[in-house]
């Protein structure tokens, strides 16, 4: 529960947008309220939003000379910390509108870098919003003129009559390769783990979805993990990897990743490249996506558009609509794939999404029957934990289990079967 002094705490800010020809009342609607909802998650608080109806985007100043003067006057009489453009405004618009208005001016992008960086925590999760935040700021330096010029001496440090903008812009291109340099070694760390995982022929499941959809307490419930949820957006950011054991005794590797999101801006796709191709490498792919948001449709495009710029839309894909005891009086399933209707919190639900998983496993997998003598007491462990097994039943007769199910073909587990193939 928020309390006076928390709003209070918050910063105050104002939203604008700019609504073109190809865009209809109903999208603009949605963009505006994705935008207030990470003010929200940014601890902000929405004081008004303000929107222009243009042919197209003025090159100086986003919007209008009249609408410039407008937010002016709404600047006098709100006092905001802040205003936020719905669009990515280039370096000239920003230098421009930061020259005209008192509070600060930032645009969508800079608001998700901003989230992205509070919200990191690993190591490779806090260098990529890094890298990220310095290729957006580098075009964007602004020098002040003459006050920010320093004669400079010393060894190693600027040259004579250097600007302070370009020591910045030094430091930044130097700090950039720095980090290039960091990520190159933990993606081949990350390749290497990949490769294992590949080697031992796990089934791996990877968790897509717009953010706030539902993934990481799905993630939780499937696997029993402590991920991080929350009602917010990018409430999760670094991937985590956990064992799911599904209703045969299957032993499958389940990956959350991070929410994708409408216009993300080019840097954080390519910086996060390396943990989005966790899906890639995926056998299966769950795309969840929240029934309960009016805008659900566009989310699913969004996520299908990214998965396609990653090379992963080949991969078999289960919709899962979450959120049912929510559902938008509008909702109707539009996936093209298999689909399932769900809530996360319901057991049943989580129950009936194992089935539907080892179901379409299933599909990629070869079936067998065989008899295993009572001595191969091993084999049939690893029979449970790395196929799906369908019947197991101990035969008196032949002093043996008779056991049917489906295994991955490529499983070295395979040849040893052939040998007690019926």
């Amino acid at each position: 529960m928020l309390t006076e002094k928390t709003i209070e705490a918050l910063e105050k800010v104002i939203l604008v947008g700019c609504q073109l020809p190809t865009d209809d009342d109903r999208q603009l609607e949605y963009s505006l309220d994705e935008l207030a909802s990470l003010t929200k998650t940014a601890n902000g608080r929405v004081l008004t939003s303000v929107i222009q109806k243009r042919n197209s985007i003025h090159s100086a100043t986003y919007i209008g000379k009249g609408k410039v003067e407008e937010i002016l006057a709404l600047e006098q009489e709100l006092e905001p910390d802040v205003i936020i453009f719905n669009d990515e405004l280039s370096p000239s618009q920003l230098r421009n509108l930061s020259n005209t208005f008192e509070a600060r001016v930032i645009d969508r992008t800079q608001l998700i870098l901003d989230i992205f960086a509070s919200r990191a925590r690993s190591r490779e999760g806090k260098l990529q919003v890094e890298l990220a935040q310095l290729q957006y700021l580098l075009p964007r330096l602004v020098g002040k003129g003459v006050s920010l010029s320093r004669l400079g001496g010393g060894i190693g440090t600027r040259g004579p009559g250097e600007t302070k903008l370009e020591t910045d812009r030094r430091h930044i291109h130097r700090r950039i390769d720095e980090i290039k340099a960091q990520l190159t070694s933990i993606v081949q760390h990350r390749e290497r783990y990949r490769e294992r995982r590949k080697h031992n022929q796990t089934y791996q499941i990877a968790l897509v979805g717009y953010t706030n959809a539902g993934k990481s307490t799905l993630f939780n419930r499937l696997t029993e993990a402590d991920s991080f949820e929350e009602n917010q957006l990018f409430a999760t950011l670094d991937p985590m990897t956990r064992k799911c054991i599904l209703p045969s005794g299957f032993t499958a590797l389940l990956t959350d990743t991070v929410g994708f999101i409408q216009d993300l801006p080019t840097s954080l796709i390519a910086a996060f490249r390396s943990t989005l191709e966790e899906a890639k490498e995926a056998d299966l792919i769950l795309h969840v996506v929240d029934s309960s948001n009016p805008d659900y449709f566009n989310h699913e495009q969004t996520v299908y558009k990214l998965l396609e710029e990653l090379k992963a839309d080949q991969i078999p894909v289960l919709t899962v609509y979450n959120k049912r005891d929510e559902l938008h009086h509008e909702f109707v399933p539009s996936s093209k794939s298999a689909s399932l209707l769900i809530s996360a919190f319901n057991s049943k639900d989580q129950e009936t999404l194992k089935q539907k998983i080892q179901l379409m496993m299933k599909e990629s997998m070869e079936e067998y029957s065989v008899c295993l003598p009572n001595s191969e007491g091993k084999l049939l462990a690893l029979l449970k934990s790395t196929s799906v097994l369908t019947e197991l039943t101990y035969q008196e007769d032949k002093d043996c289990y008779k056991c049917t199910g489906y295994i991955q073909p490529s499983l070295s587990l395979t040849q040893q079967l052939k040998n007690y193939m019926q």
